[in-house]
């Protein structure tokens, strides 16, 4: 039951991020710069975020469990969220909403396989299986067909 319902909400953060990339490419367009738009989206990604963790969070980490974080861990989430939005700003006014979410998401899939297999990004690694590799033949031939003029 808690594997259907991590299931229902990973599906509903999809369609969040699909709707976000949709009205922020237009604004990219509309400012005439997807970096400009990336910038509004991170900065009232922070607002909202802050206003969240201020009205729901009871305890912090105390500075002795900051310390403990590797440098790198506070920026480099940042700045490959602005380059991989950025791009998704400025590809969706050229190829569509569903080409580059069909793509981006194809290349999220692969990079996470190869990722897990490999124990990147300090995550256990998970073997790639023969239902993965089918799942990602399927995937592929769904994309071509969402693709294909």
């Amino acid at each position: 039951m808690e594997r259907i319902l991590f299931s229902v909400i990973a599906f509903a953060g999809g369609i969040f991020l699909a709707v976000q990339a949709g009205f922020n490419s237009r604004l990219g367009m509309l400012l005439k710069s997807p970096l400009l738009a990336a910038i509004s989206a991170s900065a009232f990604s922070f607002v909202f975020a802050v206003l969240y963790v201020t009205t729901t969070t009871r305890h912090y980490p105390g500075i002795s469990a900051l310390r403990t974080i590797p440098f790198y861990l506070w920026f480099i989430g940042g700045l490959f969220s602005v380059i991989g939005i950025s791009l998704y700003y400025y590809t969706i006014p050229r190829l569509g909403i569903s080409t580059v979410v069909s793509i981006g998401l194809c290349g999220q899939l692969l990079f996470s396989l190869f990722a897990g297999h490999l124990g990147w990004l300090n995550l256990p690694p998970e073997p790639v299986t023969l239902k993965q590799i089918a799942g990602v033949a399927c995937l592929m031939a769904g994309i071509l067909l969402i693709n294909i003029k």
